[in-house]
This record gives C-alpha cells, structure tokens and sequence, in this order.
C-alpha cells in the first residue's frame, strides 16, 4: 500500500529532511497548477469555484483532526494560530519550554509586552520535552495555559498529550503546537483545546498552508483579539459597522487565503486521509530504526529518545570527534539531505523514503573512518 503512497512524489532517495520541508506531492503540484491556470482565465464564476478548494481542505484536516468544520480553521501557517491562541489570552501565566521552536516563544513574549499572558519557562530534561510530570511541578494558580509541541523539533520526542490533558485539568488551556507531528504521528488531539499546524512538513503540501482546530472550551474563553473582516457574522455586508466575531472557528480569520495554496492543501491533506496517518507512522518508525541502528553502528551518538513510543520521525544525532559541518559534507557527498544544526544533525524520513537512503547514510559515515 505504502509503495503506491510513494509513487505520488519525486523525492530523490536521500532527501531527509522532512522535519525542515516536505516536498510536495505530484498531485499537491497539478492542484496548485489547475488553480493558478484558472484564476489566469478568470470568469464571473472563478473566483468562487477556486474558493471551493478551501472547504475542502478544512473539512479533510478537521477530520484528520477528530473534529468538525465549525471548530476548524485554515490558516496561512501554524505561528499565526499561535499568535491568535496567545493574544486571545488576557491574563494569567502560560507554561512554555525554553527549548521549544521559537514559534512557540514569540507570540507569549508579544502577549507579555503588552500586559497579557505572561510565559512562565519550562526546562525540560536533556533528549526529552514537556512531561506531565514537568507540568504537574510548575503548577500554581496563577498558570492558565500549558503550550507545547506535540512533537519536539530537536529530538523527535512525542509529547503525552492525554497525560497533559489530566494534569491541567478542565480550566486550564493546552495548546499544541502540531507542525511535527500532525500527518505523520497517531496522536490524541482531542486532548488539545488548541491545535495549530502548517502544512510545509510532514503534510507536503507547501508553504502557506496551515489550520487550527479549537474545543469548546477555546471557543467560549479565547477572545478573538486578532479577527479580521472574513472572521465575523454577515462577512459579505458592507454596511460600515463593526460585526461580531463569529461564533466558531472563522472567528480566527483575518482575511481570505490563497485558494491555489487551498487547492495544494486539499490534495496533500487528500493523500493523507486516503493512506492513513497509521499506515505513514509505521514506515516512518520502521525507517528511523533501520537508520537509528546505522548511526549507532558507526559510532555516532543518538540523542533521540531510544524507546519508538516516546519519539516520532526525527533523529537527532553527532558523531563524537567530528563537527556536524563535516559529517553533512560526507551525507551530501551520497546525496542525503540532513538538518545540519550547529550541534547535531537531523534525519527525519517519510513513508515514501526508500531502503536505500539508509545505505547511502551508511556510505557517508563510513567514509568518515576511512
């Protein structure tokens, strides 16, 4: 099943950096050349047909999601529902990891600055993320929001969003930062009162592509600071007076999206629904051990979580002795493509990634001896 999955995309054997960008399948890419060609010989009709595209890849993602339409949203990329999750917090602390993606960073410091949400940082211990545990010690009454990643950019380390969810309780917020793990990792999202991704990664569906999904509890305690002119009740009267925010998820809208980007990201979320997000996990955890066992037997370091319940699609390793530069020269040299961090390196494969990526990584490191 999973070699007709992987005959939907170019992707040359070695590229392993889907943790960075996912490169798009041949369908995502007619998607986004159909619409382009269309919007070129436009018509009184046009418009509205490319805008079609729209409800179709908000109710694949609110399936894929667990949820529904109406507490569903696409969004241009996952920092913009991050920065509504943050402002639409007045006040009170938010538990956030120092060493999460900086997207998770700046919206809280923008929040602080003006006298909203303030962050209050977590240190997690090295190789791991957010735990229950780590929130459970940084409680205080003051905290009303935990925002994390659901999997961790560095090290692949998934977060136990259910153990999360019991631990912050029903009063208190959980948004989850899914761009690591949405489309690629079977996890429990209907634990998160927000979740945010972008489509670049693991969905492959191209940049400025992303959707929020919101509970009720987000939907009632939110406040829908940043609502643009397409996120209100009666969006097409022009009457000069200011419309309530909507009720559900378009109240996060600040104004109308590309419908070619739309059209991508139907397609690409399209493929994913259609092989399973448990059938795509499998082969990457499949990959990642068979590359896991290949960095260990030449020497190199891991720094991903060991166990494969606890980590999803990324390795994260170093080669003692050896800067990162020169160990990434030697990948190039086989033509893989890691991330090539200032520390580490990265691999993070998808289920269309073939065994022999895994012989030239292999190649790379040991010409590393030689």
């Amino acid at each position: 099943m999973l070699s007709s999955y992987a005959a939907h995309f170019d992707t040359p054997a070695g590229y392993l950096d889907f943790a960075r960008f996912g490169p798009p399948s041949r369908d995502a890419v007619a998607a986004t050349a159909r619409a382009l060609e269309a919007s070129a010989l436009a018509g009184h009709t046009t418009v509205d047909d490319l805008m079609r595209a729209e409800v179709t890849a908000r109710d694949t993602a609110a399936r894929l999601a667990g949820t529904d339409a109406r507490h569903t949203v696409l969004l241009p990329n996952a920092s913009t529902g991050l920065f509504h999750a943050a402002f639409g917090i007045p006040e009170g602390a938010v538990l956030v990891s120092r060493t999460d993606f900086p997207a998770n960073h700046y919206p809280w410091r923008r929040t602080a600055e003006l006298g909203r949400a303030t962050p209050r940082w977590l240190d997690p211990e090295p190789g791991a993320g957010v735990t229950p545990g780590l929130v459970r010690a940084a409680l205080t009454d003051e905290v009303v929001a935990v925002s994390v990643s659901a999997v961790d950019f560095r090290t692949g380390f998934r977060a136990d969003l259910a153990g999360l969810r019991e631990v912050v309780g029903p009063d208190r917020l959980l948004v989850v930062d899914a761009i690591q793990g949405f489309g690629v990792a079977e996890m429990d999202w209907g634990a998160a009162d927000v979740v945010v991704a972008g489509g670049q990664k693991w969905l492959r569906a191209g940049w400025a592509t992303g959707f929020a999904a919101l509970s009720d509890r987000a939907l009632e305690v939110l406040q829908p600071v940043l609502t643009g002119w397409t996120g209100v009740e009666e969006v097409g009267v022009f009457d000069g007076s200011e419309h309530p925010a909507a009720a559900d998820a378009r109240q996060w809208s600040i104004t109308n999206l590309s419908p070619v980007t739309a059209a991508a990201f139907a397609a690409a979320l399209g493929l994913v629904e259609r092989y399973t997000v448990a059938a795509i996990e499998e082969a990457v955890a499949r990959t990642v051990e068979e590359l896991t066992e290949v960095v260990q037997r030449h020497g190199g370091q891991v720094l991903s979580p060991v166990s494969p319940a606890q980590r999803a699609g990324i390795l994260s390793f170093t080669v003692p002795g050896v800067e990162p530069g020169v160990v990434a020269k030697a990948l190039h040299g086989e033509g893989v493509t890691p991330t090539v961090r200032a520390d580490s390196l990265r691999l993070s494969p998808h289920a269309s990634t073939p065994a022999e990526a895994g012989e030239r990584v292999a190649a790379a490191l040991g010409s590393l001896g030689r």
